[in-house]
């Protein structure tokens, strides 16, 4: 059983993974992602960066008064400590680590952790049940392994961005890291699948998640349809091809709403709430073959129409009718957003260890997505921020869990080992 000092008496529930350790190397986005999930689910995750080289995600995003919100999001729930694997005492001291650990998440180049002396064969010898996981633009095999990745490309040579956009445009990208964090979620979808399996062997194995391969993996039947068909699935815009009615709305008050109604009886409410029934039998729409053939005019007839009402009113009006409906929200409307509110989603971050002298510290809490999805007996919840300060917890992991002393700890430090 691991333990911290972390959490407070009125912390939440540590959650279904409880007990277990993860240490966490690596910088940015999809690997540190993966660490944030398992720690939201009570993991005591140990991020460990590089004293003079911490993660850079700590200056992404926005920033007030020093505290970066990006760092936020992924350093909950996590202690930092920082240890230079780069030399031998700091190898020496993540091996000490590993030897009380369940799970390794990495996201360096593969290769890395091999010309480091600590490759899973070292890892193995020292705790045979360790899961690796490995998070890597293109995956730890095949000829584009040494490639460096990031989202971005990934999510183009996947042929994930050749989806989105308008036809004829320039494939646009959301503006987030998408590839990335597929890949985390893949990545701790496969270490709580590792982690089973070990129940009944007692053996741990690697979880190799790359993020072109999550990129791909999401692309619902494109690879059937075109290896059956020859079928290339297009850019389409505000809607599916021949999927029907599925689009964009704009309501009297200029707002977008999206109206989901292909299917054959969601269609027949649809057609009724707009006084118009006969479409549902109209032979151009009778079904969901027909509808997707004449999808321009069924467009027109329903923006025709949703233009009489301003958004909260067509919402309403269609969500009574039990037709599928919903706005476009920004953040701010989400945020205000009932729904979201009654389930409790956003949660207070803050790191209860930090002193309020300390450069970056923000004393108020900050306001984040909480833990999902929600388990109904052991849930999951936000304990802590990421602290703001690197390596801020490196003498209480030394000391807690290899017991060093603050002699050893000295030593250490004034030789550069850790942070």
């Amino acid at each position: 059983m691991t333990t911290d000092s972390r959490p407070g008496a009125d912390a939440p529930p540590r959650g279904p993974l409880e007990g277990y350790r993860v240490l966490e190397l690596g910088t940015l986005i999809a690997g540190p992602y993966c660490g944030r999930l398992l720690g939201d689910l009570g993991a005591d995750v140990i991020k460990i960066e590089a004293p003079d080289r911490p993660d850079p995600l700590r200056e992404w995003g926005q920033a007030e008064g020093g505290h970066q919100y990006f760092w936020t999001v992924h350093a909950r729930n996590k202690r930092c400590a920082g240890i230079d694997l780069r030399t031998e005492a700091g190898r020496e001291i993540f091996l000490e680590l590993a030897r009380t650990a369940d799970v390794v998440v990495e996201s360096f180049r593969p290769g890395t952790l091999e010309r480091w002396g600590i490759g899973y064969d070292v890892l193995t010898a020292v705790s045979p049940g360790l899961v690796l996981a490995r998070v890597s633009g293109y995956g730890q095999t095949g000829p584009y392994a040494s490639r460096p990745g990031y989202a971005s490309v990934a999510e183009g040579i996947s042929g994930l961005r050749y989806l989105n956009g308008f036809p004829g445009q320039a494939p646009p990208r959301i503006a987030l890291s998408l590839g990335d964090s597929l890949a985390g979620m893949f990545a701790f979808q496969g270490v709580l699948a590792a982690l089973l399996v070990r129940e009944r062997t007692g053996r741990g194995q690697i979880v190799d998640a790359a993020l072109t391969e999550a990129s791909l993996a999401i692309q619902e039947s494109t690879v059937p349809d075109y290896h059956k068909t020859g079928h290339i699935r297009q850019p389409s815009g505000t809607r599916l091809d021949r999927i029907a009615p599925s689009n964009l709305y704009r309501a009297k008050d200029g707002l977008w709403v999206i109206i989901a109604a292909n299917q054959d009886t969601v269609f027949g409410r649809l057609a009724a709430a707009m006084g118009r029934p006969e479409l549902a039998t109209d032979p151009r729409y009778i079904d969901h073959t027909a509808r997707g053939r004449n999808q321009d005019e069924l467009d027109e007839i329903i923006a025709a129409w949703a233009v009489e009402y301003t958004a909260t009113e067509l919402i309403d009006l269609l969500a009574a009718a039990g037709v599928v409906a919903g706005p476009v929200n920004t953040v701010a409307e989400v945020m205000a957003d009932p729904q979201f509110l009654a389930r409790d989603l956003f949660v207070d971050h803050r790191d209860p260890s930090a002193e309020p002298a300390d450069p970056g510290y923000d004393p108020v809490p900050v306001k984040g997505v909480g833990v999902v999805p929600k388990l109904s007996e052991t849930p999951g919840g936000v304990r802590w921020g990421g602290p703001a300060r690197p390596g801020a917890h490196t003498d209480e992991v030394l000391g807690e869990i290899l017991g060093y002393t603050p002699d050893r700890l000295g030593e250490l430090r004034a030789r550069g080992t850790i942070a």
